[in-house]
């Protein structure tokens, strides 16, 4: 069993969205994108307790908080009932790869998907169900709304063929939902819920799948009223209980029964779900400790071995699980991502790791966007020519993972402009923070091209995933030039052959001698400049060349005043931040660089 499309509208920050889904995938994207949104829609549709809370849903579910009919301007051609429809959060799921009990509980709304087209098989040829790559399936639909008269809101689920053949819909139950398998596991209530009997927890769901039904609540709550509580005199509460049960006498019949005492609590069955907990050692001696007091990496395990015992008795589920990485080393990341890839019909994850990202092959990585008008948007990662797979791969964690995770990317034609340039905007936003502002605060991720020929397939790679595109480079030729300006917003490109050269020619002698004065030289340039004070751009010229890419630029800018910095740099920086600021304010043609910032280039 695997959902193959999902289809959501005013819901949480999503206006309209479409998604086909892979049978493994991962959701990757900035923060707010919309990835938690898509794996609480499902579970909206299939978890079987989600809709246990009461009400279901609340006014920040709907799009933008809006869950009333608008009013209707008054005028002519104002129609009787001037209040339009409310709105309404809709979300379809379609399931596929039925399993034969599925298709035996379901068989009156199964309909047939095309895994070759991906749609519905809709044509009126029965014949045409028997080809290979069509198969049977279902949808599924929440529907959730206020209810004006009850002043309150409600959800509810049904198949949805029935709300297209009838007026009323047929409920897709609980007792339906739990035969789908469905599964999902939020970063921060996993664990802290995993070895409790509260409804939903994992331990839970293994007694359930087990048809283990604990009969323990009355004896235990028996036990709990019967145990004394402070009635040792001693103490001091009895007697002054007793004190009081004397004055009420004077005023109530004794028949009454007052007699204060304490009891344990008035917990109830569903009290003891919530409190009872597994407790486990928490060393070599005999202390235990509830368990979500261990160690967040160890919960994480637990989780992890308490998800294979669901999986071993359910083996057609499906796991919706967020940040698998959090507390977790780098190999048990990926650990988890492929157990759970082997124990379920199909996984899905939202992460913001590099490795669990890298067990996930293009097809299955899924980059999210959402416009300014609420569509969320799957993006794939589609290759340029000169980024080869094998690189991809090779790369992924130092070149490309952090910019497939960032909502703007700046491509650094080499190491030393991606150590360099961060470090003068840091530099200057601490001199001057109104005008100047960090790569961080932006929102921006420094990307090394590896080379200028690198920049354009770069920038082609990102601007294809729906990221804000930049670059900096030294002076193009201008074949290269009219490549990257196809796909960067905004080029910063300066008039040296070098970035070391433009730094120095526009740096001040004061900054570079103090900076000589404090370097460790090497030997062959300390017998070759004996007293680098006095002259000291020939010197670091030199210095800079022979530690090239080590961060050695990065450090000199660092110490720099602003009057001390390049001239090219302050208006960059500048330029950079209004710009993210901002974008309509420049009258730039897409894709040409600014004048302000490049002249030889809009020349």
């Amino acid at each position: 069993m695997r959902v193959t499309r999902l289809s959501i509208r005013n819901f949480r920050g999503v206006r309209e969205a479409t998604l086909l889904l892979p049978r493994h995938g991962v959701f990757i994207g900035d923060n707010n994108t919309g990835k938690t949104t898509i794996l609480e829609a499902l579970d909206l549709v299939l978890g079987p307790d989600r809709l246990n809370r009461q009400p279901p849903i609340d006014e920040h579910d709907f799009y933008r908080g809006i869950y009333l009919a608008p009013k209707a301007a008054p005028g002519p051609d104002t129609p009787s009932d001037p209040e339009e429809a409310p709105p309404r959060i809709e979300i379809e799921v379609s399931i596929a790869d039925l399993s034969p009990e599925q298709k035996a509980r379901f068989g009156d709304y199964v309909e047939f998907w095309d895994n070759a087209s991906n749609t519905f098989y809709a044509v009126p040829n029965p014949q045409g169900v028997d080809t290979s790559s069509i198969i049977e399936a279902i949808r599924v639909t929440f529907l959730g709304y206020y209810d004006p008269e009850e002043d309150d809101f409600e959800g509810k689920t049904f198949f949805s063929r029935s709300l297209e053949e009838s007026d009323r819909g047929v409920p897709f139950s609980k007792k339906d939902k739990q035969l789908c398998g469905f599964l999902y596991l939020r970063t921060l209530r996993t664990g802290a819920r995993a070895l409790s009997l509260e409804r939903g927890s994992l331990l839970d769901i293994i007694l359930r799948l087990k048809e283990v039904r604990p009969r323990m609540w009355e004896d235990t709550l028996s036990t709990l009223a019967d145990l004394p509580v402070a009635s040792d005199p001693t103490l001091g509460i009895s007697p002054v209980l007793e004190s009081i049960n004397n004055a009420l006498k004077k005023y109530v019949p004794k028949e009454w029964g007052v007699e204060p005492h304490l009891k344990v609590s008035t917990l109830t069955r569903e009290h003891l779900r919530k409190v009872i907990t597994a407790f486990i050692a928490t060393g070599d001696g005999n202390h235990a400790a509830p368990f979500y007091r261990q160690g967040t990496g160890t919960i994480n395990m637990l989780v992890l071995a308490m998800l294979s015992q669901i999986a071993e008795g359910k083996q057609n589920v499906i796991f919706a699980m967020e940040e698998p990485e959090t507390a977790i080393p780098p190999y048990a990341q990926k650990r988890i991502v492929h157990e759970v890839r082997k124990l379920a019909s199909q996984a899905l994850f939202t992460s913001h790791s590099p490795y669990v990202l890298e067990e996930f092959p293009l097809e299955e990585t899924i980059v999210l966007s959402r416009s300014k008008t609420g569509e969320l948007i799957r993006n794939t990662v589609a290759l340029p020519d000169n980024v080869k797979p094998k690189r991809y791969r090779q790369e992924f964690r130092t070149r490309f993972c952090e910019g497939l995770l960032a909502r703007r990317i700046l491509i650094a034609e080499g190491a030393t402009e991606t150590t360099a340039f961060p470090a003068a905007c840091r530099r200057l936003s601490e001199l001057n923070p109104k005008r100047y502002s960090t790569v961080e605060a932006l929102g921006i991720c420094i990307v090394d091209a590896g080379g200028e020929t690198a920049i354009p397939g770069m920038a082609k790679l990102y601007r294809g995933l729906g990221k804000a595109t930049y670059a900096i480079c030294d002076k193009q030729n201008d074949t290269n030039l009219s490549l990257i300006v196809e796909d960067v917003q905004l080029l910063l490109m300066h008039n040296e052959k070098g970035f070391e050269a433009m730094v120095l020619n526009g740096a001040k002698d004061a900054a570079m001698k103090r900076f000589a004065v404090s370097l460790d030289w090497p030997q062959h340039l300390k017998q070759k400049y004996s007293n680098p004070e006095d002259d000291a751009k020939a010197a670091l010229e030199e210095y800079f060349i022979w530690g090239k890419g080590d961060g050695s630029i990065a450090d000199f800018l660092a110490q720099c005043s602003e009057a001390e910095m390049p001239e090219w740099l302050k208006t960059a920086c500048s330029k950079l931040k209004d710009f993210c600021m901002d974008p309509d304010l420049f009258d730039l043609v897409w894709g040409q660089p600014l004048p302000e910032v490049s002249e030889d280039a809009a020349e």
